[in-house]
C-alpha cells in the first residue's frame, strides 16, 4: 500500500477528515506532485498538530511540539545544517551513555533521510525518532541553525558591489540577487519580529526603514539613498505593480511562504516629496486568528459574549479606533461559529486572512462592488452569518441593520470610542433610534496595550496619584508593576499586546434607552448602573495583575477622566 493511501486511511480512521476530503486531495496530490500530508493541511482539512499526533499514534512514534522545544546544541552540531534542511531533521538531544541521537521529523517512513543521517552519525549511533508538525519543523531549522546572511552581510556585499562598480565600471558587478535578498531578509526579519507594519520612507539623503511592532513605530535601518530605487522595483515587482508608475499611489499584496507558514503583505506606495513612500501590512495568517479562549476575557465577560453570540439575529459590532484589533476580534468569532451547519459570508476591504468554509469576497474599485451593494448580493447567498468589514456610510449601516432584522446574524466593526457612543454614532451616521432598538444584539469596544515583558518588568508600591487613577485607597496602596527592558523585548520593556474590552449585551432596558433616543450621559449612568465594566475598569484589571503598566494603559485610555467621572457618580 503507498504511503499516500496509508496516509488517508489513517486520518479517515481517525475521523480527522472525510471522504470526500481525502478524494479532492489525492487529486490535488495528481495535479501538483506534493505530499498529501501538506495538501491536507494547506487546504484547511486538518491541522499540523493533528496529523502530526494521528501520524504519531499509527506508527507508535512519540510526538514533539516544537513550539515548546530547544534543541542540545551538542546535538545540532552533529548534523549539518545543509542535511538537516534537505531532508527536513532536527536533532533535538543527544544521549553520550547510550550514544543515541534524537531526532524530530515530519515523516516516519522517509528512509532516504534516515539511511544519510546514519551516514553522517557512524554505525555506533542510534536514532531515536519524533514526530513533529511540517510547519514546526522549517521554523525550528531556520530558529536553531540561524539565518545564513544576515541583513548587515548583505548590505555589506551591496555596498562593495557599488564601490567596485565606481572604480571599475558597471562591468565589474558581478550579481544582481543582492537586492532580492536583502527584500527578502528585511520582509523575514519584520515577521521574525512580530511587527504590524512595515516602512519604507525615503528621506532627502537616505531610506528610513520602521517597523510597527506592539503599535509604536521604531527605525530599524538607516540605508544610502542609492539603495532605494532597487528596492522599490524589487517590491512594485512582487507586488505585481507596475514599476513606472511612480506618480499615483498603487496597492498590492505579496504572498510568500516564511519558515513554513504563509505570510502576505499588504503593499501600499504614495508618492512624496523625496520618492516614492512604500509601507506593508504585515499579515501573519497564524497571529491572525486567536482562539476566544486566548483573548484573556474574564468569565463574566465570556458570559457576556457566548449571550451576545448566542442570539439567532441581530447586529454585533466591535468598535474602536483604526489598530485596535477590531478585525482580530472579528476573526476570532467566526472562526469559532464557523461549522458546517451554516453559511457565513463577508465582505472585507481586502480580504487579510482567509479562512476555510467562509464565502470571502473584497470590496473596493477592483471589484467595482461597494459594502452597500456587496450586502445586497450576499442576502441572495442564503447566508446565516454576515460579516461587513466596516460601516462607513449611512447606505452601509442601514443594509446591515436590513439583514438583522430579516432574521441574520450581521457582526461589523465602527469608528466609535466606547459602547455607549456607539449608539449615539449610529444616530449620526443617519440610522433612526426606533430602527436601532431591537435590532442590536451586542457590542464590544476595545482597545490594543502593550504587555509588560514578563522577564524584566519590576514592582513597586503605587503612587498617590496612582491609587487616584486606580479608584483604590492610598492608604493600602497595591504594587504594581513598570516596564524594564532586558534582551529579551528588545529593550522595550514590552513584549506582545492584549485587548482591554467593554463587552454590552442589549438588554430590553437598554432597548429601551436606545427607542427613546437617550443622552449620552443616561446612556453611560444605565451601563454603570448594570454593572457593565467599562474599557477603563477592564484596563485597571490588567494593571493589577500585572500584564501592562499604568503608564501603557494611560497611553490608550484617558484614565483622568474616568477618575472624575467614577468621583461623580459616587
Amino acid at each position: 500500500m503507498n504511503a499516500p493511501v496509508l496516509i488517508g486511511q489513517i486520518l479517515t480512521a481517525a475521523r480527522l477528515i472525510g471522504d470526500d476530503q481525502l478524494r479532492i486531495a489525492l487529486h490535488e496530490q495528481q495535479r501538483r506532485q506534493r505530499p498529501l500530508g501538506r495538501l491536507l493541511v494547506e487546504l484547511g482539512f486538518v491541522s499540523d498538530t493533528a496529523l502530526r499526533d494521528a501520524l504519531a499514534a499509527h506508527y507508535g512514534h512519540t510526538s514533539v511540539d516544537l513550539g515548546d522545544t530547544l534543541a542540545d546544541p551538542d546535538a545540532l552540531a552533529r548534523v549539518p545544517r545543509a542535511l538537516a534542511q534537505r531532508h527536513r531533521l532536527l536533532p533535538l538531544h543527544y544521549d553520550h551513555a547510550s550514544q543515541t541521537l534524537t531526532i524530530a521529523a515530519a515523516s516516519a517512513d522517509d528512509i532516504v533521510a534516515q539511511d544519510r543521517l546514519r551516514a553522517e552519525l557512524g554505525p555506533q549511533v542510534r536514532i531515536a525518532l519524533r514526530l513533529a508538525a511540517d510547519a514546526e519543523l522549517s521554523r525550528a531549522i531556520d530558529r536553531h541553525y540561524g539565518q545564513p546572511a544576515t541583513i548587515d552581510d548583505i548590505v555589506h556585499e551591496i555596498e562593495q558591489r557599488d564601490a567596485r562598480s565606481a572604480l571599475l565600471g558597471p562591468a565589474a558587478t558581478t550579481d544582481g540577487n543582492s537586492i532580492v535578498r536583502l527584500v527578502d531578509a528585511m520582509l523575514a526579519d519584520a515577521a521574525a519580529r512580530g511587527a504590524s507594519d512595515l516602512h519604507f520612507e525615503p528621506e532627502a539623503c537616505f531610506l528610513r526603514i520602521r517597523q510597527r511592532v506592539d503599535g509604536t513605530l521604531r527605525q530599524v535601518r538607516a540605508l544610502h539613498k542609492s539603495f532605494w530605487p532597487e528596492l522599490a522595483v524589487r517590491l512594485k515587482v512582487m507586488a505585481g505593480l507596475d514599476i513606472a508608475e511612480s506618480r499615483c499611489p498603487q496597492d498590492g499584496r505579496i504572498s510568500i511562504t516564511l519558515a513554513g507558514r504563509p505570510i502576505d503583505f499588504r503593499v501600499a506606495t504614495q508618492p512624496t516629496l523625496h520618492g516614492e513612500n512604500i509601507v506593508l501590512r504585515v499579515l501573519d495568517r497564524e497571529k491572525g486568528i486567536v482562539p476566544l479562549d486566548a483573548l484573556g476575557l474574564t468569565d463574566g465577560q465570556r458570559t457576556t459574549l457566548d449571550r451576545i453570540l448566542a442570539r439567532p439575529e441581530g447586529l454585533t459590532l466591535v468598535v474602536g479606533p483604526t489598530g485596535s484589533g477590531k478585525t482580530t476580534t472579528l476573526y476570532s468569532i467566526l472562526n469559532h461559529l464557523n461549522v458546517e451547519a451554516v453559511n457565513i459570508m463577508t465582505l472585507e476591504d481586502p480580504v487579510e486572512y482567509p479562512l476555510a468554509q467562509l464565502r470571502q469576497t473584497s470590496v473596493g474599485e477592483a471589484s467595482r462592488l461597494d459594502f452597500a451593494d456587496g450586502v445586497r448580493a450576499l442576502l441572495r447567498q442564503d447566508p446565516d452569518i454576515l460579516l461587513i468589514g466596516e460601516i462607513r456610510d449611512t447606505d452601509t449601516a442601514r443594509m446591515a441593520l436590513r439583514a438583522a432584522l430579516t432574521g441574520h446574524r450581521v457582526f461589523s466593526t465602527l469608528h466609535a470610542n466606547s459602547a455607549a457612543g456607539t449608539l449615539q454614532r449610529l444616530v449620526d451616521i443617519g440610522l433612526r433610534a426606533d430602527m436601532l432598538a431591537g435590532s442590536l444584539a451586542g457590542i464590544i469596544a476595545q482597545r490594543l496595550v502593550r504587555r509588560l515583558c514578563p522577564d524584566c518588568r519590576s514592582e513597586a508600591a503605587a503612587s498617590a496619584d496612582a491609587c487616584r487613577l486606580l479608584g483604590l485607597s492610598p492608604a493600602t496602596p497595591p504594587r504594581i508593576f513598570h516596564p524594564v527592558g532586558c534582551p529579551a523585548c528588545d529593550f522595550r520593556g514590552y513584549r506582545g499586546r492584549l485587548a482591554i474590552m467593554e463587552l454590552v449585551r442589549i438588554d430590553p432596558a437598554l432597548d429601551e434607552l436606545i427607542h427613546e433616543g437617550a443622552s449620552l450621559g443616561r446612556l453611560r449612568a444605565a451601563l454603570r448602573a448594570g454593572g457593565h465594566a467599562s474599557l477603563a475598569d477592564d484596563g485597571i484589571r490588567r494593571v493589577l495583575d500585572g500584564s501592562t503598566s499604568l503608564a501603557e494603559l494611560s497611553r490608550v485610555i484617558d484614565l483622568a477622566a474616568h477618575a472624575d467621572e467614577r468621583g461623580v457618580a459616587a
